[in-house]
């Protein structure tokens, strides 16, 4: 079997792992709890996880979705969670790899660390959707990672075009993801006197920019995020209760405009917007 192959397994079962990890930081961020200790237990018995039952996909559907101590039934979000996950880790090689000339240290860096992107915006994805929160973990702590990071990669020469062109292309990037949210923030608030979005969206921007860089990752970002909200917030404002305010978070469509951006956007930007393909970074 070619290296080429075995890597493209082997990212996928990475993916899958890191997924069911992001399954424990799901359940316990929000509550502030260590996602490292105790080890992974039933949440209705308290029974430990045993390493048998914890391989990614595999147990869940071996147990038939419950606790094989309890019984008590596993949410099928788990399983999802892992699958998203392993799947998005093997779009993002192909993608980042496509071949075995381009196993390299400076794309498996840069593969690296938007996996790492990739993964704190499926967590936070969740959270948010359940919460109302984005941890701090999966966004402005991840920036300094962006930052040097793409420092990293950009002493090895790697340019994509849908990465920061180098730490300061991070760092502007970081500051542009955030001020700029900050200052929609601000507006909305002189306008209608109260809060349109979150600080966790703006600190969630930061870490975007920090991975992605500036233009056009950014605007890229904040128009599709917007675009995808209000198809979905329209509907529910229209044919929902009357009378009642929609709360609908926002950082799944950052999450959504950000991973669009890494798999499509020099394509979207050159076929529906020509006049600004200029901005996008040289690949």
């Amino acid at each position: 079997m070619q290296l080429h192959a075995i890597a493209e397994i082997f990212a996928l079962l990475v993916g899958l792992c890191v997924g069911s990890f992001l399954n424990v930081c799901i359940a316990r961020m929000p509550e502030d709890r260590s996602v490292v200790s105790p080890p992974s237990h039933c949440p209705a018995c308290g029974a430990g996880i045993r390493p048998w039952d914890n391989i990614p996909l595999l147990s869940w559907v071996i147990l038939r979705g419950r606790c094989r101590d309890c019984g008590t039934s596993i949410s099928v979000l788990y399983p999802i969670i892992e699958l998203m996950t392993g799947l998005m880790f093997w779009v993002l090689f192909h993608r980042f790899i496509p071949g075995p000339e381009a196993l390299t240290q400076g794309n498996l860096l840069a593969y690296g660390l938007i996996c790492t992107m990739v993964a704190m915006l499926i967590g936070q994805t969740f959270i948010d959707i359940r919460h109302f929160i984005i941890p701090n973990e999966f966004s402005i702590y991840a920036a300094p990672i962006g930052i040097l990071g793409m420092w990293g990669v950009s002493s090895f020469g790697v340019d994509y075009g849908v990465i920061a062109s180098g730490w300061r292309d991070a760092a502007v990037g970081s500051v542009l993801g955030g001020g700029s949210l900050a200052l929609i923030m601000g507006a909305y608030w002189l306008f209608r006197r109260e809060e349109g979005m979150g600080m966790g969206d703006v600190k969630l921007l930061m870490m975007i920019g920090a991975f992605l860089g500036t233009v056009p990752a950014i605007p890229f970002v904040l128009i599709v995020s917007s675009l995808a909200g209000a198809l979905v917030g329209l509907p529910m404002a229209l044919f929902g209760n009357k009378g009642l305010r929609v709360a609908m978070p926002f950082g799944p469509f950052l999450a959504f405009g950000a991973i669009l951006y890494v798999l499509h956007g020099p394509e979207i930007i050159a076929r529906f917007f020509p006049g600004v393909s200029f901005l996008l970074q040289s690949s």
